[in-house]
């Protein structure tokens, strides 16, 4: 993530002091016990002043943007959540939605299916401009996946307390990856990969699993990056009704 982003002209920092975002014991039902890792979070993420926050998962993203409404009765924090909350972002939202780059000079020979992130398209509203990206990188072919709304079943703390639901929903979602007869799956959340992969290594269905970022700095050639301000493509919305 960091390489694509430098070559894309950002200087980028990691705080020191950053640590879990809290949202597996938020959502546990820890609220209070998370307070304290919610305020370092902040506290790190504006200690060096940047102009942006990028973010690699749009589960994290989202929590970390849900700082400002759990801390709304807080005079200190209220303001620095809500700071932090407006500028960050998730990997691909930032590239595509803020430095308006459609295509990063990436070459993949290659067909993929892409898993949609939950959080990041039903929380944070976007639903396209990881595609938008994948579908510019040279050489890549691009195979629907079939309910590609589903969830994988991971859910975090979800498929602890749900396991039997869970590995029930994984299971769907691996065969109608593995219908695709694609060479890659391709996501934008750590969590959801690392359970699908996981699922389908014990079960012996066997596939190359990819991040976003990992595809977009894959054999790039710097001079084929491309910025939408430099086409005649209109902006895609990022609600994507009708499109992906």
């Amino acid at each position: 993530m960091v390489e694509v982003l430098e070559r894309l002209g950002c200087q980028t920092f990691l705080p020191d002091k950053q640590v879990c975002c809290g949202q597996p014991t938020y959502n546990s039902g820890y609220a209070k016990e998370s307070l304290k890792t919610f305020k370092n979070e902040i506290d790190a993420l504006l200690s060096l002043d940047a102009d942006y926050i990028v973010g690699p998962t749009g589960s994290c993203v989202f929590m970390i943007k849900e700082y400002k409404d759990i801390l709304k009765d807080d005079p200190v924090y209220w303001p620095r959540a809500a700071a932090v909350a407006d500028k960050i972002y998730e990997f691909s939202q930032f590239i595509y939605r803020v430095l308006g780059v459609v295509d990063c000079g990436a070459e993949l020979d290659a067909t993929i299916t892409v898993h949609r992130s939950c959080h990041m398209t039903r929380l944070l509203g976007e639903r396209t401009a990881p595609f938008v990206l994948l579908d510019h990188v040279k050489g890549i072919k691009r195979i629907p996946l079939h309910n590609v709304q589903l969830c994988c079943g991971f859910g975090g703390t979800f498929s602890a307390k749900e396991p039997e639901l869970s590995t029930a929903m994984v299971a769907d979602k691996a065969k109608n990856i593995m219908d695709t007869k694609a060479d890659i799956l391709v996501g934008m959340e750590t969590s959801c990969l690392m359970n699908i992969a996981g699922y389908m290594n014990r079960n012996g269905q066997h596939i190359k699993v990819m991040h976003i970022a990992e595809v977009l700095n894959h054999d790039v050639d710097p001079s084929r990056i491309k910025y939408l301000k430099d086409t005649d493509e209109a902006v895609v919305p990022a609600n994507g009704e009708g499109v992906f």
